[in-house]
């Protein structure tokens, strides 16, 4: 028995059945440096998926690793109980860096906690549980953040904390308004938004949740100002826009630092994670003060915002910013577009190529029929990995590959990336 055999059948022994893997014979990562990874069987991969977009910055970055390490030779804990200078620096950057006025942080440790919070204060300062959300999204597998997933295969129970109601999102490819040019899209989103707050709600809404590109749903991309429309929508009820930028956050979109810049506006609460660590747990919610100060108890943070953490948040926004990474997410990732569109053209079962930056989605599709085609969509990604390169995958129906290779990611890697997914490619369509 292999490595990874003898690995998966100790895992499915301990671990419950809904924690996925990828891949007919998963593997496990043990080193990597720059853009690639190896596994426990000495096999080498170009990564352009890092993590679920975690590994921002690469794979063993020095600055981000000595600056672990230097911190791990002092002290490896404190809480929030006690003073913390990293933790007060990083949320110093992170508050000017948000764009929203006056504004606070308060660091949790994965995406799903950071929603969970923004949830918890949006509906404090309101005092309404109702919350809107968009068809297609995901943000996080939490009690309350399941309840405003509009993506059933990541849905995996009813019962809520929140009144629901879910909005149009940017998906055209397969929404009934898609065939409309974008400013009519928008109006037919508008028109739809005020239509289920006069219908479907009652009385005062708290806010409304949103990623300004749907990670798992498969990189859907809306038009931009979208939820610039939406927001005026909301401006007029004083319903809170909460934006969840923990994929699109950190220059991941290249033409930005943070997803929202993209329709004109600046959310109320805004959520990150991810990237932020290059790999160390760390999450959090940066909004305005009032908000973030409405919470009328105590509380305190065992983890988040610890020294390990965010002194790594910190190592990791220095190699962002002074190495400026978001230009060559626009660059890099503008030549990795061009490329996977030269070979949708080629292929007939790639009904789209979507995304912005380093964050690009290719959605599979029967030709002729339309109906997605999860099964090529996986066998792709299996040949993809035969060939070196690892992606991920995502959509409502499992159809979509998704590619987000670090942002330090070069031209060369990303020729050799493309390279490697056309042969996958091929030999998954039999061309």
């Amino acid at each position: 028995m292999g490595i990874h055999a003898d690995l998966l059948e100790r895992h499915r022994a301990v671990i419950p059945p809904w924690v996925g893997l990828y891949y007919d014979e998963p593997i496990s990562l043990v080193d990597g440096e720059g853009r690639h990874v190896v596994d426990a069987e000495g096999n080498r991969y170009l990564d352009f998926f890092g993590g679920i977009l975690v590994t921002i910055a690469g794979h063993r970055v020095p600055r981000v690793v000595e600056a672990i390490k230097a911190q791990a030779d002092r002290m490896l804990h404190s809480s929030t109980l006690y003073l913390m200078e990293s933790h007060i620096a990083l949320a110093e950057q992170i508050a000017e860096l948000s764009g929203i006025p006056d504004a606070k942080v308060f660091f949790a440790n994965s995406g799903t906690e950071a929603n969970d919070t923004a949830l918890m204060l949006a509906t404090q300062y309101r005092r309404s549980n109702q919350v809107l959300a968009v068809r297609g999204s995901y943000h996080g597998k939490s009690h309350s953040a399941i309840a405003v997933t509009g993506n059933a295969a990541w849905s995996g129970t009813t019962f809520s904390p929140f009144q629901v109601t879910y909005v149009h999102g940017g998906y055209k490819l397969r929404s009934p308004f898609g065939h409309l040019p974008d400013d009519q899209f928008i109006g037919r989103c508008v028109d739809d938004l005020r239509d289920l707050l006069d219908i479907a709600t009652a009385g005062d809404v708290a806010a409304m949740i949103a990623e300004p590109i749907q990670g798992v749903g498969g990189f859907i991309t809306p038009p931009d100002g979208l939820f610039g429309a939406m927001k005026e929508v909301l401006d007029e009820h004083g319903i809170l826009f909460i934006s969840d930028e923990v994929q699109t956050g950190w220059g991941r979109t290249g033409e930005n630092f943070w997803g929202y810049e993209a329709h004109g506006i600046v959310p109320d609460l805004l959520t990150f994670a991810k990237g932020l660590g290059n790999g160390m747990a760390i999450g959090g919610v940066v909004g305005r003060k009032e908000i973030i100060d409405c919470y009328p108890a105590n509380a305190i943070s065992t983890f988040g915002g610890n020294p390990m953490a965010t002194t790594a948040g910190l190592a990791t926004l220095e190699v962002l910013v002074e190495d400026d990474l978001q230009s060559n997410s626009y660059k890099v990732g503008a030549q990795l577009r061009n490329g996977l569109d030269h070979l949708a053209m080629e292929t007939e079962q790639i009904t789209e190529v979507r995304g912005k930056g380093l964050m690009l989605g290719v959605e599979l599709s029967e030709p002729g029929t339309g109906k997605p085609d999860a099964a090529l969509t996986g066998a792709i990604m299996e040949e993809a990995k035969a060939e070196g390169l690892l992606i991920g995958k995502g959509g409502l129906y499992g159809n979509v590959l998704r590619i987000a290779p670090p942002l330090s990611v070069t031209e060369g890697e990303c020729d050799e990336g493309l390279a490697m997914l056309d042969a996958a490619v091929r030999r998954a369509t039999g061309a």
